[in-house]
């Protein structure tokens, strides 16, 4: 049985770092032996926005959502493994991909079940950092942040093995990067 990988790329440049990290993620999960979607959310045109064909029924959790979030869910679904590329903007998640995760990892599909969907699955949460890793460190940053990424949307939907890692001084580390996630994907594979 084949190995499948979904990489979610959330910057709206093609000629960014976070672009270079992630076609180094696809090239390395090819590598491994994975077949990789790779998902550009701003490449693809994701709206990002929560109208009410996707906003979650707490009463129905078998509501059917629109055909777009559909198609994403049976993407997630189809996915051993899950990599997600993004910088962090304003200590959280850029827009597109927090709308991401609002709208397709909704209720009934990713949580709101006995048995989660998703659990099973493995998640790498690559961030670019613009702080030097002590500063980020100090501030705490690191903590609330994986924390929130790790618990507060991995596990809270199934995902047991989760982890994060952050590409510190981003804005300087130039091709450092790369072999940053190299690293990241050698600890995630072990």
């Amino acid at each position: 049985m084949s190995r499948h990988a979904l990489l979610v790329v959330a910057h709206p440049r093609s000629d960014s770092l976070t672009a270079q990290l992630a076609e180094q993620a696809r090239v390395r999960l090819l590598a491994d032996g994975f077949g990789v979607d790779v998902l550009d959310l701003h490449a693809e045109g994701f709206d990002p926005r929560t109208e009410p064909a996707d906003e979650p029924d707490w009463a129905d959790r078998e509501k059917e959502y629109s055909p777009e979030v559909r198609a994403h869910m049976r993407r997630v679904e189809a996915a051993d493994t899950i990599v997600v590329v993004f910088p962090l903007w304003w200590f959280g998640l850029p827009a597109v991909l927090k709308g991401w995760i609002d709208r397709v990892w909704n209720h009934g599909f990713a949580y709101g079940r006995s048995v989660p969907r998703l659990r099973g699955k493995r998640m790498l949460w690559l961030t670019l950092v613009s702080y030097e890793e002590r500063q980020f460190v100090e501030l705490g940053w690191d903590e609330v942040v994986g924390r929130l990424l790790r618990a507060g949307i991995s596990e809270f939907c199934g995902i047991e093995d989760a982890r994060v890692h952050f590409v510190y001084d981003s804005l300087k580390v130039g091709a450092g990067a790369l072999k940053e996630a190299d690293a990241a994907l050698d600890a995630f594979g072990k």
